[in-house]
């Protein structure tokens, strides 16, 4: 039969073993749709001259293939060898394991995340984690919402709406996203009091533009770029102090923030969250799912009378944490009262503090196997430089190592990036010239990329 009546009918292959099995997997509505769907299709290619019979034999293919399609998660497990530790489009840190098993057990039972154990009343779930930021910052008392944009946010809105908020031109960030912070001001309410230049700013330029109108000073850790050459800021000490004989509050937002020194780990130092709380700021504002190797949250700490008013805000509703996440943060500030084994066993610090020599022997021998995968593509082992990623010592690299992949053509690269990409685990690199390089400082065990390449 070459016509329209070699097709099966809805119920005919719904009946059929393949029909019941695509049923138990995929539920009998999904399965009818998909199978309405591609016979349809079947029917407009026999109308343009396909052959009947053809198509039948290819629906059953076609209509597993459909399915397996439409129930997979576009939420799929990758490796990232693009040599950005912290990548944003990526999902930033990766947790370390007692995180995980933390949030794994959050989601399984319910927990006493707003519910206080020893008087039987409620309870306030930021309790689960003020304890432990106050011991590792030095700060009086601590607030938790969902990013530290919402952290600048509430904090600009409790302390700034209807008020002036002063801040450095020099300061007046863009990140990801469009976010800009004259934007997240106005959104707050505040009035965006500008001082200084782009380049320099000094103290007098603050006390010169402190009114009774004045709500508070902001100062913002400039963490996705470098102003270099006749440049000045007014240090954070020097800024609590003017701040505090103006009585006004001085927010200091530190964006991507760290626990730790990163300079114990062969990286330059950048700002920790207990330097900044010690320096004087009333406020400090910084991200968990950065340098601090966390879920998505942001943190707010300093002055308790303050963060009393913040917890007070009718927004902290709209902007607070889900009990998965609180978990998972827990577990990974916990981690951070060993120092001694942090690095092992926080992932970010893990890969940020490999050593090159470990990674160029791990390129080395990756190098041919990756080679006979590819048998269209010459495969190099080859030096290349790492990044921290969102944000954070923008202007750094790390010395790295990983695979030079090339092939005919100069479309090659690209060829092979949207192949890597199409893998059931995808894989991604960066293109320099005129290669795929895989950078391997995040890649933890071998047999992760070769069974990527595999699949």
């Amino acid at each position: 039969m070459t016509g329209f009546r070699a097709l099966p009918s809805v119920d005919q292959v719904l009946l059929s073993p393949l029909g019941q099995a695509l049923i138990d997997s995929h539920g009998r509505a999904a399965v009818t749709g998909a199978l309405r769907a591609r016979l349809d299709a079947a029917r407009a290619a026999i109308k343009g001259g396909a052959d009947g019979g053809a198509e039948a034999a290819r629906l059953p293919h076609l209509l597993a293939a459909d399915l397996a399609a439409a129930a997979q998660s576009r939420l799929r497990p990758m490796l990232n060898l693009t040599g950005t530790v912290l990548h944003t489009n990526l999902g930033r840190a990766i947790l370390a394991d007692d995180a995980i098993a933390a949030a794994s057990a959050a989601m399984a039972a319910p927990l006493a995340l707003e519910f206080d154990l020893d008087t039987g009343g409620r309870g306030q779930r930021d309790d689960h984690l003020r304890g432990l930021l106050c011991e590792l910052t030095g700060a009086e008392d601590a607030t938790i919402v969902n990013n530290n944009a919402a952290a600048v946010l509430i904090a600009l809105n409790t302390f700034g709406q209807g008020r002036q908020a002063i801040v450095s031109r020099g300061e007046l960030i863009e990140i990801g996203g469009a976010f800009r912070m004259p934007d997240i001001m106005a959104r707050a309410g505040a009035h965006l009091v500008e001082v200084g230049t782009t380049n320099r700013t000094h103290p007098r330029d603050y006390e010169g533009a402190i009114t009774a109108e004045t709500g508070l000073i902001l100062k913002v850790h400039t963490s996705n770029y470098r102003i270099e050459g006749f440049t000045a800021e007014v240090p954070a000490p020097d800024l609590a102090q003017i701040a505090k004989k103006a009585g006004v509050v001085l927010l200091n937002d530190l964006g991507s923030g760290s626990l730790a020194d990163l300079a114990a780990y062969g990286l330059r130092r950048e700002p920790t969250v207990a330097e900044a709380v010690a320096e004087g700021a009333d406020l400090i504002t910084f991200s968990g799912d950065k340098l601090l190797g966390g879920p998505q949250a942001g943190f707010v700490v300093g002055r308790r009378d303050l963060i009393a008013q913040i917890n007070r805000n009718p927004l902290k509703r709209a902007v607070r944490l889900d009990k998965i996440r609180i978990a998972a943060l827990e577990a990974t500030l916990r981690l951070y009262r060993d120092p001694d084994r942090l690095a092992e066993r926080l992932p970010v610090l893990r890969h940020l503090s490999r050593p090159r020599p470990d990674i160029a022997a791990q390129a080395a021998r990756l190098a041919p196997q990756v080679a006979a995968l590819l048998p269209d593509f010459a495969v190099t082992a080859t030096g290349c430089a790492s990044q921290i990623g969102s944000g954070s010592l923008p202007t750094d690299t790390i010395p790295s190592a990983g695979l030079r992949i090339t092939g005919a053509g100069g479309d090659a690269p690209d060829r092979l990036a949207a192949r890597l990409r199409a893998l059931p685990r995808p894989v991604v690199g960066h293109i320099r010239d005129g290669a795929l390089i895989l950078d391997l400082r995040t890649l933890d065990r071998d047999s992760d990329l070769l069974d990527a390449l595999s699949a």
